[in-house]
């Protein structure tokens, strides 16, 4: 039922929204005469690597930095790419890997290799199922950008204040997943676009129903400021991603 979901979906999906990915693309083109295409490889079920599309909102060779995390404020994002992004038109050309069998509608969001080899032992089961376009942690932290507009080091940012949190709600959508949860992320994700408060609201109800703890009902809501915490199956907070390894292979 999940995989023919994804085919449904997906290639509806790409008709229903082609007048609008069409005019962008080309915008994209038209800023730098570049392919409006940015093919970014992604570890996926199983661990096997696979090149995930996206609609470019950075400058070229933006990649060459060596940051993995996207802030806000950026400098590589161009700006066509701010407008990409506000409306997350550059995962919504992902239905492709959908309909491919790359990716699936929902499942936790595929991670850099350089991100998944930091993975604790509880972290590797998000790499046990098919990667998504969007889960509870896609719409918690739809604001992503935001919170590390003002962090000298993205990467260390994502670490301390996203991935512990991003982390435990894949964990939990693994757990509780089903088709009527699928299609309810799905339904929430289309709200998040309109109404993020009421979209927050409502992964909360739903969390709550599939008993989620209060900890991580009050995290999805997103009315506090976020701490640094440390991951899954770790104890302390990541404060380098070279020592992070180190302690991961010891």
């Amino acid at each position: 039922m999940k995989r023919l979901l994804d085919i449904i979906g997906s290639f509806f999906g790409l008709l229903a929204t082609s007048p609008i990915l069409f005019p962008v693309m080309f915008m994209v083109w038209w800023q730098d005469k570049h392919s409006p295409f940015y093919i970014a490889p992604r570890v996926g079920s199983n661990n096997r690597q696979f090149n995930m599309i996206k609609l470019r909102s950075m400058r070229v060779n933006a990649d060459k930095s060596g940051v993995d995390s996207t802030s806000a404020n950026d400098q590589r994002i161009t700006k066509v790419g701010h407008f990409i992004r506000r409306y997350k038109l550059d995962e919504l050309i992902q239905l492709w890997n959908v309909l491919k069998g790359d990716m699936s509608l929902v499942g936790p969001r595929p991670n850099v290799k350089k991100e998944t080899d930091l993975y604790t032992p509880a972290e590797r089961k998000l790499l046990d199922v098919q990667p998504g376009i969007t889960d509870f942690s896609s719409i918690v932290f739809s604001d992503e950008g935001d919170v590390l507009k003002d962090y000298p080091d993205p990467d260390i940012a994502y670490n301390q204040l996203i991935r512990p949190g991003k982390s435990l709600l894949g964990l939990f959508y693994i757990d509780k997943r089903s088709f009527l949860v699928d299609v309810k992320l799905i339904l929430l994700t289309i709200l998040a676009i309109v109404s993020r408060d009421r979209a927050l609201n409502a992964v909360q109800s739903l969390m709550k129903k599939l008993g989620a703890a209060p900890a991580l009902i009050e995290l999805a809501g997103r009315r506090n400021k976020l701490f640094p915490m440390p991951p899954p199956g770790r104890r302390t907070i990541v404060t380098s991603r070279e020592s992070e390894l180190e302690e991961e292979t010891r």
